[in-house]
């Protein structure tokens, strides 16, 4: 048994740590707050983009934009959106899981795999798994702002009007509530007209739009604009998802802690108990020896 000088600088060292993470704990239910409202605020006009471009994929229109057009399959590229900073439980790891899990399916047909990344997590991961890593954006802070993810967008943008990648997906976790958060997988390019459907509910007509001035020209910025909507609303959920991950997460630390502080404080008891009970034999033994 260890002694009772041991067990103090033990039960002090994890006493430090259980205020370290209650702090964290108290600091990330803060954010998440102002997460969830960011991700509340993002969500009406994403969801009025997918209206928007679920009837312009069932209308007959003039010009037909690149992006509604299905093409044979050489390359994909994936828009994978982690968090800057870890202590978040497995949030990341599964996120890269159901990467890993959806790419490796591509990899197996012999279709070339090409990974944007947003994130720390993201990029010190790919860059290990050694995956085609054509840009990345770090650094977001707690309130990611479009411009910082414009530029990581049109790069995957770009690559797929070149004919680079006939395909590009969104790897990101979606906040269901506190307690969890779910990876997903979304297809972003080709537009699939039937997900945009089942994303709104079934709608019982459709209908064309009047364009002034050019249909090319307005259904051009409208694409950009849809995308570049879908990522955003991608990174504010995910950063909803890591508050959420790392408070849940310090509470269990400091939940854990607070046990083996329980714990060791029993042993320091009964290792106390020993050495008086020793002293005491001691002296009565001295005591009677005289």
């Amino acid at each position: 048994m260890a002694g009772a000088k041991e067990i103090r600088t033990q039960i002090k060292s994890i006493g430090s740590t259980k205020k370290i993470t209650k702090a964290m704990e108290m600091v990330a239910a803060s954010k998440m707050r102002r997460a969830q409202e960011r991700m509340k605020t993002a969500r009406p006009y994403a969801w009025k983009m997918r209206n928007v471009v679920a009837h312009l994929a069932h209308a007959n229109p003039e010009y037909k934009h690149p992006y509604g057009i299905e093409r044979p399959v050489k390359s994909v590229g994936y828009i994978i959106v982690s968090s800057d900073r870890g202590l978040c439980g497995g949030l990341n790891v599964n996120l890269f899981r159901k990467a890993i899990h959806s790419m490796s399916e591509w990899d197996s047909q012999g279709v070339k795999v090409n990974v944007s990344v947003i994130g720390k997590k993201a990029s010190a991961f790919f860059k290990r798994f050694s995956a085609e890593v054509v840009s990345e954006v770090t650094d977001l802070g707690d309130a990611p702002q479009m411009e910082e993810l414009i530029g990581a967008i049109k790069v995957m943008m770009d690559a797929y009007m070149s004919g680079d990648i006939d395909r590009l997906f969104i790897v990101s976790n979606e906040f269901v509530n506190t307690m969890t958060q779910k990876p997903s997988v979304e297809q972003l390019i080709p537009i699939q007209a039937n997900e945009l459907e089942m994303d709104e509910g079934k709608m019982n007509h459709h209908w064309d739009y009047i364009y002034e001035p050019e249909a090319k020209d307005v259904i051009d910025v409208l694409m950009s604009r849809y995308i570049e909507s879908l990522v955003y609303q991608s990174v504010a959920e995910n950063s909803a998802c890591e508050q959420a991950a790392r408070m849940v997460a310090m509470k269990s630390a400091t939940d854990n802690a607070g046990k083996l502080i329980d714990e060791l404080q029993l042993v320091y008891n009964k290792a106390r108990q020993a050495a008086i009970t020793q002293e005491l034999s001691e002296i009565v033994s001295g005591a009677s020896a005289v």
